[in-house]
């Protein structure tokens, strides 16, 4: 990003409209993040967002927010509200915000002046498509430039290209006034479909026919421009100086600039980096919605896609995304990013800002046969072992305590150091340690009430290892309980699904997501709930207080959680954020 030109550095067909523009910015970087309000925004849209925002503030510059609203058929309101608040909740705050629908009238009298240019022109030819290459049955078209991938026949001029300028001006007016159904004619721009290599200068569809009503316009417009035509010329209308994307647009670049220049208006500079992807899931909007309305996700916000809407639901703070970007830099390569790194960095960002509790997932009920019915303790316990700012809390400890249910084996093997029969296991954060003297379990094996002696007398017994646990005293209100805790992995089996030859939905993981119905916390939740988020790294990204996925904290021993969305005041739903350490497994 250092090698980037500075504001001015760009040459202009002509020397005035520079002028123009350093007059117009003052000399300052202007970036912007044009999404189409299509969907929802993913992972990979965190790093053009954080190239984009962070580049302007780096160089005190502005950072607009345009939507690219150019295709009614296609836009919700839902999405235009979704990315704003993921542009906020990354900690960005937009310059302004724009739509492309803005110009509409601006792009549509800078259209005919291409026409009379005699750089446009109408063609009728069946199923054109937006831009590049024909992805649709559209003989004509295809044909001309050159069959499949451009080689399979010489390209050619469409029949319509060298029509007289009125002719073309005047059935421009007519699609305009609906004259035309949608495919029944098209501006296309008049650019070297003979000889330029570049598929992006094959005349280009500029305009076509849309009979939708726009969410902004109505049912002002029938016509409506294609990302090729509207993008560069957004971008000269707000000065833009620095018109970042990713190396898939590096072949538009000629026709964005031959566009400027073709109308003569300010050129902003295009500059390519690498996309950023993540290994074993998916990013496409269309697949997503195969999920979602197949019914295999919750929702575009299920805490096992990588949208930015999910990844908020899992937990993950903004700052460990930021954390997340700024690892990996910016260079010009397509980076496809293992989950295990992903992971890895968020875990690493988490562990300086959550506190700890003891969450049981599996409980199983431990009497201590050894101490009286109405035996209590209050145990005081730092909220981060070694580090007091984050504070103490109390919780009780009492003749019937629960622990995890694997955390007691039958028939251990030589390395188990857990509990078992007349085995000893201590208890953190307890003083002493226990030895199971018996146990009941069900007809399938399952046990499910553990007698133990608490070993507070006679001579100090050292524990091999020790567990988590959670006492039962209602006077206490503890345990606290817990409507549904839900683990997730990897929603599909390989690395790249779609490389299975099935489909992408053929390599989804049935098991991806584990749920437990009776899990048990301590009584700490409770005022971590109400105190969230607990504290945030130094220079991160200040958070909305209240929102359910604020209340994060580290289980000890299972991994970092929050609060999901389905929460209410009385019923408790936690997503596990990420494991303490990387397994195969759950």
């Amino acid at each position: 990003m250092g090698n980037l030109h500075k504001p001015g550095g760009n040459p202009q067909v002509r020397p005035e409209l520079m002028e123009e523009h350093l007059r117009a910015t003052g000399g300052k970087v202007i970036t912007r993040f044009p999404p189409e309000p299509n969907g929802y925004l993913h992972i990979g849209h965190s790093k053009a967002i954080t190239v984009n925002f962070g580049y302007a503030k780096h160089h005190g510059g502005h950072c607009y927010l345009r939507y690219d609203d150019t295709n009614p058929e296609a836009e919700e309101e839902q999405y235009f509200t979704s990315i704003k608040e993921s542009v906020e909740w990354l900690g960005f705050e937009p310059y302004k915000i724009t739509y492309s629908s803005d110009h509409f009238q601006r792009l549509y009298d800078l259209a005919e002046e291409l026409i009379k240019r005699d750089k446009g022109y109408i063609c009728h030819c069946t199923g054109i498509i937006f831009s590049c290459i024909v992805l649709i049955i559209a003989e004509e078209v295809h044909k001309g430039r050159g069959g499949k991938e451009g080689r399979e026949n010489p390209r050619f001029e469409c029949i319509h290209r060298n029509r007289p300028i009125e002719e073309s001006l005047r059935e421009f007016r007519a699609m305009r006034d609906g004259k035309y159904k949608p495919k029944e004619a098209f501006l296309r721009m008049k650019q070297d479909i003979l000889n330029n290599p570049n598929p992006n200068m094959w005349d280009l569809t500029a305009y076509r026919v849309l009979e939708h009503p726009h969410h902004r316009t109505g049912s002002t417009w029938r016509v409506y421009p294609t990302y090729d035509f509207t993008h560069c010329l957004c971008d000269s209308f707000e000065n833009i100086t620095h018109s970042l994307c990713t190396t898939e647009f590096a072949l538009a670049r000629e026709s964005y600039e031959w566009l400027c220049d073709a109308l003569g208006v300010f050129k902003p500079a295009q500059r390519e980096y690498g996309r950023l992807n993540l290994s074993g899931t998916i990013m496409s909007k269309r697949k997503i919605l195969k999920l979602v309305h197949g019914g295999y996700v919750r929702g575009w916000d299920d805490p096992r896609l990588y949208t930015l809407v999910a990844i908020r639901r899992r937990g993950i703070p903004p700052g460990a995304i930021l954390s997340f970007v700024g690892q990996l830099g910016v260079t010009p390569a397509y980076t496809t990013i293992d989950i295990v790194k992903f992971e890895t960095i968020i875990r690493g960002y988490m562990e300086n800002i959550v506190p700890r509790l003891m969450m049981v997932l599996d409980p199983v009920l431990v009497i201590l046969e050894n101490v009286p019915d109405d035996f209590h303790q209050d145990v005081t316990l730092p909220y981060k072992k070694g580090d007091p700012s984050y504070g103490e809390h109390t919780v009780p400890f009492t003749k019937r305590l629960y622990i995890e249910r694997d955390d007691f084996r039958i028939d251990p093997p030589k390395d188990y150091n857990r509990l078992s029969p007349n085995g000893v296991v201590g208890l953190f954060n307890a003083d002493f340690p226990i030895q199971a003297t018996s146990y009941t379990a069900d007809s399938t094996g399952r046990v499910t009430e553990i007698r133990a002696k608490l070993l507070n007398s006679g001579p100090k017994v050292k524990a091999k290892a020790y567990v988590h646990w959670v006492a039962d005293s209602p006077k206490d209100s503890s345990p606290v309980k817990l409507k549904q805790v839900r683990l997730f992995k990897q929603l599909f089996k390989s690395e790249n699904p779609d490389s299975n030859p099935e489909g992408f939905l053929a390599d989804l993981d049935p098991h991806s997501e584990e749920c437990y119905e009776n899990a048990l916390i301590e009584i700490g939740f409770q005022e971590i709930r109400k105190n969230s988020p607990w504290r945030e790294n130094e220079g991160g990204v200040p958070e909305e207080r209240g929102r359910p996925e604020t209340v994060r904290f580290q289980a000890m021993r299972t991994g970092y959680f929050c609060m999901d969305k389905d929460s209410t005041e009385d019923e408790f739903i936690l997503n596990r954020i990420v494991g303490l350490k990387q397994d195969a497994g759950f």
